[in-house]
């Protein structure tokens, strides 16, 4: 009985390590269960990963929530002032040292037209600083009598040495010769509508908005003799022109 029991142990002996070994030869061997994996990132966590704000290089964009992009919108630079490299002229009230210096403009003054009756056929033109800055009228108004398609033309006899700059409160002046005295103009009509057109720092460039000063109910006689001075800081300067 005790060779018949020691037989029987050897032959499951040898049935174990057969069965072991065929096991390692097939590839699929028994793991061990308690050896933890290496764990691989998900596609997902990857992804959320590349969306974090700053994670991608060069990246100093505003992004959302959801991490899009957000496209920033520049201001522009300010525009630099007509009255450098020009000496002040005047009372020096208007000078723009230290201050913040805008275009005068339909949007920052009050405009008024007079006709005088001294010179004759003449129309004085007063814009008035209404805002907190001070702003600068360059080179002459540019005027507009209801649809009409030509531009009157400036005095360059009444060019100033420097733009004119006005503080807040201050009036610059022009004046416009609306038609000939000797009846020697052409095209004459009665106008009931005015714009006046601000010029920029570059000559024919837009100043900003335009203005629409009342005219009288009569309207105005204007003809092809029609002109403008420059804009002026006195008004004494073009009083006799």
């Amino acid at each position: 009985m005790r060779m018949r029991h020691i037989r029987l142990l050897a032959a499951t002996g040898t049935a174990v390590a057969a069965l072991a070994l065929t096991a390692c030869g097939s590839g699929t061997g028994t793991e061990d269960e308690g050896a933890s994996r290496p764990t691989t990132p998900s596609a997902g966590a990857e992804q959320a990963a590349s969306q974090t704000p700053g994670a991608a290089a060069g990246d100093t964009g505003d992004r959302t929530a959801k991490g899009t992009p957000v496209t920033r919108t520049h201001a522009p630079g300010a525009r630099p002032s007509a009255s450098a490299g020009h000496s002040t002229k005047g009372t020096g009230t208007g000078s723009s040292t230290g201050r913040s210096v805008v275009l005068c403009n339909g949007t920052n003054t009050t405009v008024t037209a007079r006709p005088l009756a001294r010179p004759l056929n003449h129309m004085l033109l007063t814009v008035k600083n209404t805002s907190r800055k001070t702003c600068e009228l360059p080179y002459y108004p540019v005027l507009r009598f209801d649809e009409m398609q030509w531009v009157p033309q400036a005095d360059e006899d009444t060019q100033p040495q420097a733009v004119v700059t006005l503080a807040p409160g201050e009036s610059g002046y022009a004046m416009a010769l609306l038609s000939a005295a000797d009846g020697s103009g052409t095209g004459g009509r009665t106008a009931h509508k005015l714009t006046l057109a601000f010029q920029g720092y570059t000559p024919n460039s837009s100043g900003g908005p335009s203005a629409t000063p009342a005219l009288p109910a009569k309207g105005v006689f204007y003809d092809s003799a029609l002109k403008v001075t420059y804009w002026q800081q006195d008004l004494g300067l073009i009083s006799g022109w």
